[in-house]
């Protein structure tokens, strides 16, 4: 009789059919499935251990063990510190020119920053400042910075308010001067996100330009009341 263990074509054909039985695993073989089932086991254990209990469980680890879990440890602290800094923000911060370099030009590699410049009086620039404050608790792993123009860069011209200068690792990315660039006390929050997400700053939800709606709203407007117009014009001849 043929050996249902023997490694032949006919006998894989006979247990895919569910004739034979599964072939036998030799003993070295399962000992081999379990260390690596053992240690798949660790693996997963640890990988769902805080840091905190990795701590408290370093003894039952061997030498093979520990350097994977160092490596682990070293990632778990990496996201956690990359966590950490994303929650640092959450409000604009009022600096003088001395703090320019320090929180601006010097702020951390990889970090985005956003300045303002403005005066008090200005009525535009208050604006933004009240939506820069939005905006800074919706998007709380940018820096937004605020200074009074000639405080932070001597005899700025009023002309050149409001000012936003956008920053990363202390290079100028993109910069929005002069009221004309913000259309004017019209700005709505939502029209200011949609401006700074363009030169990559921020990471809007928003699915389009807010001020083109406006616009496309206004033409609407603008169409419709000239077909009116020229029905009441038609109607009186």
């Amino acid at each position: 009789m043929q050996d249902p263990n023997a490694d032949t074509e006919w006998n894989d054909i006979l247990r895919r059919k569910g004739i034979l039985p599964p072939k036998e695993v030799p003993k070295d073989d399962e000992a081999e499935e379990a260390e690596v089932l053992k240690q798949q086991s660790v693996v997963k254990t640890y990988e769902d251990m805080t840091l905190e209990e990795l701590d408290e469980n370093e003894d039952e680890f061997n030498d093979e063990d520990e350097r994977a879990i160092e490596l682990y440890r070293q990632q778990r602290l990496a996201q956690w510190q990359a966590a950490q800094l994303k929650n640092t923000f959450g409000e604009v911060l009022e600096i003088s020119g001395q703090d320019y370099v320090q929180e601006v030009t010097k702020a951390s590699k990889g970090l985005w920053v956003i300045l303002h410049l403005y005066k008090q009086g200005i009525p535009l620039c208050t604006l933004i400042n009240q939506h820069l404050a939005g905006l800074a608790r919706k998007f709380k792993d940018v820096k937004f910075v605020k200074s009074i123009s000639t405080t932070c860069i001597p005899n700025y011209p009023d002309k050149n308010l409001p000012t936003i200068f956008v920053y990363l690792d202390g290079e100028i990315r993109a910069q929005f001067i002069g009221p004309l660039v913000f259309g004017g006390m019209n700005l709505t929050r939502d029209e200011l996100e949609w401006k700074l997400s363009e030169s990559g700053v921020i990471k809007t939800d928003l699915e389009e330009n807010p001020r083109q709606q406006i616009q496309d709203q206004l033409m609407s407007s603008i169409r419709s009341s000239f077909v009116t117009s020229k029905d009441i014009d038609s109607d009186e001849d």
